[in-house]
C-alpha cells in the first residue's frame, strides 16, 4: 500500500466517461488501456482505434458504461500529421522494417529539384481511392493477424479497399541522405505532410503509395494523430501522467454524444420510456429524422442513442440510469485505426 495520493484511482461518473490521451512513441494501445483500468479502478476500459508504437498521438478510451460509445466513434475521420521519406521502401511500409529497395541516386536527386512532381503524385493519392493495407496491420488473413503472418516470414498482400483522404497536405520538404544496411550512404527526401482522411486510412500504405507512384519507393518515419472527430490533442492526459494517476479531464457520455450527434431533449416519463426500450413520440416539427440523436434526460444523463424517424424513436443503444451500473460496451481492442 502506498499513502501516495497520485496511486488512487480517479473518480469515474456514474455511467463512464471518455478519456483523450496523448500516447507516446513505444507504447501499445493496450500499453495505455492497462494503465487507464488502473488509474481509473475499473477493468471496463477500451479504445475507439489503435495507434502503433512508432504513433504517437490521439488515442480515445472509453470506461464503465460510457465503453457503449465507443462503437460510434471508430468510424470517426482522423488527422495526421507524418514524416515521409521517399527514396527506400521497407516491409512495414514504416522506419521500424527491413529495407526492401533503395533507389537510384540519380533519380532521388532529380526528383528532389521536381516539387511539382511529388505534388502531383499526392494529387492522385487525394479524394475517393482504392488502397491496400499495409501487410503488417491488424487486419486478420484466415483468423491470423495480417502481422503476425509478416513476421513469420509469409507474403502477405491484402486486397484494396475504398478509403477517403479529404486533404494531403504537404509541407517542409529536406533532402538528404540515410544509411543503407550495407552502410552506404544513399539520398532521401524527408516530406512532412498532414493528411485528413477516413477511419481505415493507413498512413503508412499512403507513404509506399507515395513512393512507388514516384519510382523511389517510400515509407514512413513518423507519425501523429493530432484528431479524431471532433476530439483533439491538445490538453490531453499524456501517458506520463497516466502512469501517474494524474487524470486530465473525464468527459460524460452526453458530453461526446451531444457533440456528435442532434440532441433530442426528453420528459421525465420520455426518458423513463426510453431507458426501459420504449419507443416514444416526439414533434417532427421541432426533431427531425436522424439516423442518430442524443436523447438526454432533463438531469442531463444520456438515456441513449436514438434513431428518429417521422416522430417516433428506436432505441439503438441504451445507457443504465446512475444507479443501475450496468455493464456493456464493445470489448477491449475492438475498432480499427
Amino acid at each position: 500500500m502506498t499513502n501516495d495520493p497520485r496511486s488512487a484511482p480517479a473518480v469515474l461518473p456514474p455511467q463512464g466517461a471518455i478519456l483523450l490521451i496523448d500516447k507516446a512513441e513505444g507504447w501499445t494501445s493496450h500499453d495505455v488501456v492497462a494503465k487507464a483500468r488502473r488509474a481509473l479502478g475499473t477493468r471496463k476500459v477500451g479504445h475507439a482505434g489503435t495507434l502503433d508504437p512508432m504513433a504517437t498521438g490521439l488515442l480515445v478510451l472509453g470506461a464503465g458504461p460510457a465503453t457503449r460509445l465507443l462503437t460510434h466513434l471508430v468510424g470517426l475521420d482522423k488527422t495526421y500529421t507524418a514524416t515521409i521519406r521517399l527514396g527506400s521502401a521497407t516491409v512495414t511500409d514504416d522506419r521500424e522494417g527491413e529495407t526492401l529497395s533503395i533507389a537510384d541516386p540519380g533519380a532521388v536527386v532529380s526528383l528532389a529539384a521536381d516539387p511539382a512532381r511529388i505534388a502531383a503524385a499526392v494529387a492522385d493519392l487525394t479524394g475517393e481511392i482504392e488502397q491496400a493495407p499495409s501487410a503488417v496491420s491488424a487486419i486478420k488473413v484466415d483468423g491470423r493477424r495480417a502481422y503476425d503472418r509478416v513476421r513469420a516470414g509469409e507474403q502477405v498482400e491484402l486486397r484494396k479497399r475504398p478509403v477517403t483522404v479529404h486533404a494531403f497536405e504537404l509541407g517542409e520538404s529536406r533532402p538528404g541522405v540515410a544509411m543503407g544496411a550495407d552502410g552506404a550512404e544513399h539520398p532521401v527526401i524527408d516530406i512532412e505532410a498532414t493528411v485528413q482522411c477516413s477511419s481505415g486510412t493507413y498512413i503508412r500504405a499512403l507513404a509506399r503509395d507515395l513512393g512507388s507512384a514516384l519510382g523511389v519507393g517510400g515509407h514512413l518515419t513518423g507519425l501523429r494523430r493530432t484528431e479524431v472527430g471532433p476530439f483533439s490533442v491538445m490538453g490531453v492526459t499524456s501517458t506520463e501522467q497516466l502512469v501517474e494517476g494524474r487524470i486530465g479531464a473525464l468527459a460524460e457520455p452526453a458530453e461526446v454524444a451531444t457533440a456528435l450527434f442532434p440532441e433530442l431533449r426528453l420528459t421525465a416519463e420520455q426518458a423513463v420510456d426510453l431507458g426501459h426500450g420504449k419507443r416514444v413520440e416526439v414533434d417532427p416539427e421541432t426533431q427531425p429524422d436522424a439516423k442518430l440523436a442524443a436523447a438526454v434526460a432533463p438531469d442531463g444523463r444520456l438515456v441513449g442513442l436514438v434513431e428518429v424517424k417521422q416522430g417516433r424513436t428506436r432505441v439503438v443503444t441504451n445507457f443504465p440510469t446512475p444507479d443501475a451500473g450496468a455493464p456493456g460496451g464493445v470489448r477491449e481492442g475492438e475498432g480499427s485505426a
